[in-house]
C-alpha cells in the first residue's frame, strides 16, 4: 500500500478508519527526508495500517490542531482517536512495533 498525501481538508476522512500513522512533514525538514523512506518501506509491509503524510507548511490548520512544534512527528490513530505521537526520526523496527500494539 502506498502512503497517501492527506490535507486539511482530507485529514478526518483519511484517518477515520482502523489504524493509522501520519507522518507530519516539509520539504525543507533533513530528519523528515531520513523519516520518509522508512515510513515508506512500512506502508509496502503492513497492510493493515493506513499510511499518510502531510506538508505541514501547505496544511498548518491540521498541524496547529495536534500542536505540532517539530517535525517529523508522527501521529498515530485507531478509528480516528489519537493513540501515540511520535516526534522525531524514529527506525523502521520501533515504528512497527508501535504499530504493532494496536492492531
Amino acid at each position: 500500500m502506498a502512503v497517501v498525501d492527506t490535507t486539511d481538508q482530507t485529514f478526518v476522512a483519511d484517518t477515520a478508519n482502523g489504524v493509522t500513522l501520519t507522518d507530519f512533514w516539509a520539504t525543507w525538514c533533513g530528519p523528515c527526508r531520513m523519516q520518509s523512506p522508512v515510513v515508506e518501506q512500512l506502508a509496502g509491509e503492513m497492510d493493515a495500517v493506513t499510511f499518510n503524510k502531510l506538508d505541514v507548511d501547505q496544511n498548518p490548520e491540521t498541524a496547529q490542531k495536534f500542536n505540532v512544534m517539530s517535525i517529523p512527528t508522527l501521529l498515530v490513530q485507531k478509528d480516528g482517536q489519537v493513540v501515540d505521537t511520535l516526534v522525531g526520526y524514529h527506525s523502521k523496527e520501533q515504528l512497527a512495533q508501535i504499530l504493532n500494539q494496536y492492531l
